[in-house]
C-alpha cells in the first residue's frame, strides 16, 4: 500500500499479489467442487439464452468438466421461449434465461444486467436524432424482450424509429451492427470488441433485464445441482 492524498492505493507489487490471490481463490473453489464431485456421473442437459452461449458457455463447461469428468453435458443455445418450454416438458435439466413475463415452477433470480444501446464505433447517432430521422434498429424477430424495451423507450421520448434489420440469431445482429446498419439494445454480455456503447448520447435509459435460473424439477440430479451452483457462483462474481 502507498498513500495517495487522503487515500491508500495498491502499489504495483500489491496489485500483482491481489491478482495472484484471486487466481488462488478461483482454484480453491474449483478444487472444492472437484472433491465434492467424486462419484458423480450421468448427464446434464443445459439450455442457455443465446447471449450467454459464447461468453459463459466455454468457461463454464471447462470448469464443470474438470470438476466432473464422468458427467456428460449436452447444451442447447436458443431464445427464451424455447428454453422455458423445454424446461416445462422436462427436455432440459437446467436453463439460464432472461427474466420476462413467463417463468417456470422451479426458478430463481440471479440478479440483473444493464441494457445498453450498442452500435458500430463510428455510427453517427446525431445524423438521426438531431435531424428527427427514424433511428434504424437491429432486432430479433418478435416476440423479443429487448426489442419491446427498445421501441417502448424510444416512444416514451418521442424519438422516431424503424426496424432496419431483423435476425433469428444474435450473431446476425452483431454483424449488422458492425456493418453500421443501425443500433441494437442488448446487454454487454458477449458484445464484440468492434462495437461501442452509446448510452449517454441522447438515447433513453432502458434500465436492466433480469437473469433467471430454471430447473426442470425441485430436486435435480447431483450433477445438475452442481452445475446450478457453478452458474450461481459466476453471477455472484459479476
Amino acid at each position: 500500500m502507498q498513500k495517495s492524498g487522503r487515500h491508500l492505493v495498491l502499489t504495483a507489487q500489491g496489485e500483482m499479489m491481489l491478482a495472484y490471490a484471486r487466481r488462488l481463490m478461483s482454484l480453491n473453489d474449483e478444487a472444492y467442487q472437484a472433491v465434492k464431485s467424486v462419484g458423480i456421473r450421468g448427464e446434464v442437459r443445459l439450455g442457455l439464452q443465446e447471449d450467454f452461449g459464447e461468453s459463459l458457455l466455454p468457461s463454464l463447461l471447462g470448469q464443470f468438466s474438470r470438476a466432473h469428468p464422468d458427467v456428460q453435458v449436452s447444451a442447447t443455445v436458443t431464445r427464451n421461449k424455447p428454453l422455458l418450454d423445454a424446461i416445462r416438458h422436462n427436455e432440459l435439466d437446467v436453463a439460464l434465461s432472461w427474466q420476462g413475463d413467463e417463468s417456470t415452477a422451479y426458478s430463481e433470480s440471479l440478479g440483473s444486467l444493464p441494457l445498453r444501446w450498442i452500435g458500430a464505433k463510428d455510427f453517427d447517432i446525431g445524423a438521426f436524432i438531431d435531424r428527427n430521422r427514424p433511428l434504424p434498429l437491429l432486432v430479433f424477430e418478435a416476440p423479443c424482450l429487448m426489442r419491446s424495451a427498445a421501441t417502448a423507450a424510444l416512444d416514451s421520448m418521442n424519438i422516431p424509429w424503424r426496424i432496419a434489420f431483423t435476425s433469428r440469431s444474435l450473431s446476425g445482429i452483431w454483424a449488422a451492427a458492425a456493418a453500421g446498419l443501425g443500433m441494437t439494445l442488448r446487454t454487454q454480455t458477449g458484445m464484440p470488441s468492434s462495437l461501442a456503447i452509446f448510452d449517454q448520447q441522447k438515447l433513453p435509459d432502458t434500465g436492466a433485464i433480469g437473469v433467471r435460473l430454471h430447473q426442470s424439477e425441485k430436486n435435480v440430479s447431483a450433477a445438475a445441482a452442481s452445475l446450478c451452483q457453478m452458474i450461481k457462483t459466476h453471477f455472484r462474481g459479476t
